[in-house]
């Protein structure tokens, strides 16, 4: 039986539908990212988990039990929150202690769970310390230990990382999959950011206005796109419009002269293929052709645009000291036929 079960969850919010019908099951001990951009309805999703919205319809059950007949401060659950919420006056020891005092939990014990969670996060020495003496990435750890502390039935993460540096966004999340695995504390991790996400997640949840378009490893979704939506918000792809017809071998899809074959659920008609920059191949024989439009030299790899009939493609390829085409010159582009994907529609 899932752990987590949003049963065809919806929010309104008068004419306007935040949420539609989103539906999903988490399992005990996984990292589930909710993935969209500004608007798709992933952080009204976690306010609907917490209890800090009504959903208009729908269900939410947490281990068998039901959510939404619970308060917000009965459901058991630990929130982290973009801004992190520490109470300036209080160290890190006493932020953290904060929701072990409020339930009661006596003194030796309390100090105990504290230096416990301090350690998990890599704050041992710092309990002492006060929010304004530290960076950004500590206050992060101590909302994390404050949020763990509790030992919650579900972690949730509203865009936990989204005001640190690059540099330190990258360090915390090599961090948080640590204590997560290291825990096997459930979590639901709202983001807007592609790589975070991809990093994080056991499964990735691809949300567009208000609706979910796709469920899946993020290697999965990355490689197996559900749509052009998905292909597009997933790293950069190329998305270009051709022709799906049956022929002796099967179904194909026709782009700027140049046949692929297509798996046989893609009905006849226009068809979308997807193909990643650095799947794309330049080439001798048959491909699709067209001229370099601008390259961009980006330290480790060259990134091209090319010009075709069927559209604009981009290449990415490695700077390993072969001969690339210049701008302008005439190129052949192609691709192996298990690195595309297709789908029915236009662009």
């Amino acid at each position: 039986m899932p752990y987590l079960v949003l049963d065809r969850l919806t929010k309104r919010f008068g004419p306007w539908v935040a949420v539609d019908n989103l539906s999903l099951t988490v399992e005990k001990g996984e990292l589930v990212s909710l993935l969209g951009p500004s608007g798709c309805g992933k952080t009204t999703t976690l306010q609907m988990i917490a209890g800090f919205l009504d959903p208009s319809a729908g269900r939410v059950t947490l281990d068998g039990a039901d959510l939404l007949a619970k308060k917000p401060n009965e459901r058991g659950l630990g929130i982290v929150f973009q801004s992190y919420a520490l109470f300036p006056h209080m160290t890190a020891a006493e932020n953290v202690a904060f929701g072990l005092e409020m339930r009661g939990i006596p003194r030796a014990d309390r100090d105990r769970m504290v230096r416990d969670a301090l350690q998990l996060v890599g704050l041992g020495a710092f309990g002492d310390r006060y929010p304004r003496r530290m960076s950004g990435g500590q206050q992060q750890r101590v909302a994390l230990a404050r949020a763990m502390v509790i030992k919650p039935s579900l972690l949730l993460l509203d865009e936990p990382l989204s005001n640190l540096d690059a540099k330190m966004r990258e360090e915390m999340q090599i961090e948080l999959r640590r204590i997560q695995r290291s825990v096997g504390t459930t979590m639901i991790l709202v983001t807007h950011d592609q790589a975070e996400a991809m990093a994080l997640s056991d499964r990735v949840v691809i949300m567009n206005k208000g609706r979910v378009e796709q469920v899946a490893a993020p290697q999965d979704a990355y490689d197996n796109p559900a749509s052009a939506f998905v292909a597009n918000f997933l790293g950069r792809t190329n998305l270009l419009q051709g022709t799906v017809r049956r022929d002796g071998a099967g179904r194909r899809i026709d782009v700027a002269g140049t046949a692929w074959p297509v798996a046989a659920e893609v009905p006849d008609g226009p068809g979308l293929l997807t193909v990643r920059p650095e799947k794309v191949r330049f080439v001798d024989g048959a491909g699709v052709p067209g001229h370099v439009r601008a390259r961009v030299f980006q330290g480790t790899q060259w990134l091209f645009e090319i010009r075709t009939e069927a559209g604009d493609l981009t290449v990415i390829r490695q700077h390993d000291g072969q001969t690339l085409p210049a701008e302008n010159e005439p190129v052949m582009v192609g691709w192996r036929a298990e690195d595309m994907r297709v789908m029915a529609g236009e662009a």
